[in-house]
């Protein structure tokens, strides 16, 4: 599989159909696989945060979670196929999981949002068996741990935050011995209807990211990492480039 490295983190250039393709041969896995979606949020973060960085080049998919990222890879030379949302891949995964009848998790949110989400996503999908579901706001790993345990699931989706999710689920990988397990951001918010992604039409022109701003103008320190992450991957490969000629 063909990668493209974004400010070192190493993402996984493939397509939606691709990506959960992949994930399906994981079902069958011996070891536990891990998820991840690093978008530029997360890029920028990573560089002042080593342990972020290694969990997610460690993690057995990561895809390209940023239309910015699909625009700069283009500019460097290095396409990446298409933007892989979260939100897009777990939906994938609803059918793939409705059809093999693999058992889902969903955890993350406030209160009330993953039953939520878990009541429209198995009115979509024929035959998805959802057999738990757990909010986010938990006091200790080990309540959510156990809540997981004893439904047995083949596949965990985690809601938790950017940064948190991913440490969270890289640390009770093993423990919790679930097939799948993927970090989902704020994909369970989305899904129960409590908060609204942006139309098509808006997400064809790559700006996304000024509808969430306008929607959720508490987003605005988040968005600043939208430059930062342009600095770190064009304009220092554009200063590596004039000091190696």
């Amino acid at each position: 599989m063909q990668t493209v490295d974004f400010a070192g983190i190493t993402v996984d250039n493939v397509s939606l159909d691709e990506a959960t393709a992949k994930v399906a041969t994981f079902f069958s896995a011996s070891e536990p696989k891990m998820i991840v979606t690093p978008n530029p949020e997360i890029i920028v973060a990573s560089q002042q945060d080593e342990e972020l960085k290694q969990i997610i080049n460690s993690a057995d998919l990561r895809v390209p979670d940023g239309i910015s990222m699909v625009v700069v890879s283009k500019l460097l030379g290095r396409p990446i196929k298409e933007r892989v949302s979260g939100i897009d891949l777990m939906l994938s995964l609803m059918d793939v999981c409705g059809k093999t009848g693999s058992k889902v998790f969903l955890l993350g949110g406030a209160p009330g949002v993953a039953q939520e989400a878990a009541s429209k996503l198995v009115s979509r999908y024929q035959g998805l068996n959802i057999v738990g579901t757990y909010h986010g706001y938990f006091k200790n790993d080990g309540e959510a741990i156990d809540q997981i345990k004893v439904t047995k699931p083949d596949v965990l989706f985690v809601g938790l935050g950017a940064g948190q999710q991913e440490r969270w689920l890289n640390r009770h990988l093993k423990e919790m011995n679930i097939h799948v397990s993927m970090v989902i951001g704020g994909s369970l918010d989305v899904i129960s209807g409590r908060k609204k992604r942006a139309p098509q039409w808006i997400q064809a022109l790559y700006i996304e990211w000024l509808y969430r701003l306008i929607t959720e103008p508490g987003r605005w320190k988040r968005q600043l990492a939208l430059p930062k992450f342009l600095y770190l991957t064009l304009f220092r490969h554009a200063q590596s480039n004039r000091a190696s000629k």
